[in-house]
């Protein structure tokens, strides 16, 4: 079992059972849940002593809600990656909690193991959305690579545009340097670069700059 697998995890939901569940799934392979909360106020309160790598969000909880915790740990827990795990696939609720600051969205009717893939990628500080809600992420990174030449600023090259677009989808940079035949290392360069012409300085604010322009749904 590799070391991402022992990542410390916290769980915020106001369902037991699916929380019991979640716990015994992630337990099983290999990663520590540190702390489970059923309310915001529980979720905030335990954290800062849990010290969790990820947080696994429902964004209907107890007040605060799970976007206002998303945004309060994305504040003060920089450290922190959080992946929403909802019921609700609607495009407002997504768009909620990645504005807020959410490393990735799954809903809960994914398969178990694409839910434990989702918490191991983003222990690793990937993006992941379930596939049909990537395609709006993937629609606005074609919207913001076009605006920044529009704007008189500095242009994205088709390769930056390349990954950018696989990024949107979800891939982790692996995967992207096979697809496109270069190294991890390449992939990485170009998202540095795509970062530093943006003015931003991580991918959460890559995805969430992307979000806030506005979502346009464009088939691939």
């Amino acid at each position: 079992m590799d070391d991402t697998s022992r990542r410390r995890v916290m769980l915020v939901d106001d369902h037991p059972i699916w929380l019991d569940a979640l716990t015994r799934d992630l337990e099983a392979e290999g990663f520590q849940v540190v702390a489970v909360a059923h309310t915001g106020d529980e979720c905030l309160r335990r954290l800062p002593a849990t010290h969790p790598d990820v947080v696994v969000m429902d964004l209907n909880i107890p007040e605060p809600d799970g976007a206002t915790c998303t945004e309060i740990i994305a504040r003060d827990y920089p450290d922190v990656n959080v992946l929403v795990m909802s019921a609700s696939g609607e495009r407002d609720d997504v768009l909620r909690a990645i504005r807020a600051g959410a490393r990735g969205y799954l809903v809960k009717s994914a398969s178990k193991a694409e839910l434990l893939y989702g918490v191991r990628r983003t222990a690793e500080g990937d993006a992941v959305f379930t596939p049909g809600l990537a395609g709006m992420v993937l629609g606005e990174y074609r919207r913001m690579v076009t605006r920044p030449e529009q704007d008189g600023g500095p242009a994205l090259t088709a390769r930056e545009i390349d990954v950018l677009r696989r990024v949107a989808k979800g891939m982790a940079y692996r995967e992207i340097a096979e697809e496109l035949y270069v190294s991890h290392r390449t992939v990485q360069n170009h998202v540095q670069n795509v970062l530093r012409k943006l003015q931003l300085h991580n991918r959460v604010e890559l995805t969430r700059y992307a979000i806030e322009q506005g979502l346009s749904d464009l088939d691939d």
